[in-house]
């Protein structure tokens, strides 16, 4: 009984890994390639499986991007608010919140591009970020909530915010040489000056 437990247990792990495997090599081709461009094949070549152990794991490619990009959100979540809610000033929340999310854009800067740049091509792909556009509206609040109240009721600002959390924002400041904390600092500085309508 003994050997047998062990058995099952040794070969569900095997499975597990192969599974990370086959999810690892989905989201490095979509970082490199884009999720439109990336094929079973592909995957299966990428993680050193065959064709069939991919689509016993995830039977259409649907589910292969559901599942990675599941994967991916929880292990590299977006900022959770509770990080300036319980730990920041009100007033530096602006500058609190972009620092964050451009510190969390650079480091999953490579998939992030991938995924965004085929968002338009693929249904799937535009449902399985959805989750993520609703997490950015929360911290466009967040951002927009003790900002005085000329600023925080006005549609001019909120277009500004709205442009300074997307992801195409930090990689077009990023791609002219600025860091992260410059960014942040601009965009803050843009937020808070932002023209009144």
């Amino acid at each position: 009984m003994a050997t047998r437990t062990y058995t099952k247990t040794k070969r569900a792990d095997k499975e597990q890994d192969t599974h990370q495997k086959i999810i690892d090599a989905a989201l490095l081709l979509y970082g490199g390639v884009g999720p439109a461009a990336t094929t079973i094949s592909a995957v299966a070549t990428k993680a050193s499986v065959q064709r069939l152990t991919v689509y016993r794991h995830f039977p259409k490619e649907a589910d292969l991007m559901a599942g990675a990009l599941k994967a991916w959100f929880e292990s590299s979540p977006m900022p959770d608010p509770a990080d300036w809610r319980d730990r920041v000033n009100p007033q530096d929340w602006p500058i609190a919140i972009l620092s964050m999310l451009y510190n969390y854009y650079s480091e999953t800067s490579n998939v992030w591009a991938g995924l965004l740049s085929d968002r338009g091509k693929l249904e799937d792909l535009d449902k399985a970020l959805r989750p993520a556009d609703k997490h950015l509206a929360l911290i466009q609040d967040d951002i927009m909530r003790h900002l005085p109240a000329a600023r925080s009721g006005n549609d001019l600002c909120r277009a500004v915010v709205r442009h300074s959390v997307q992801f195409s924002t930090w990689q077009s400041l990023t791609a002219s040489e600025l860091d992260t904390v410059e960014i942040a600092a601009l965009m803050e500085d843009w937020v808070r000056h932002c023209p009144l309508s």
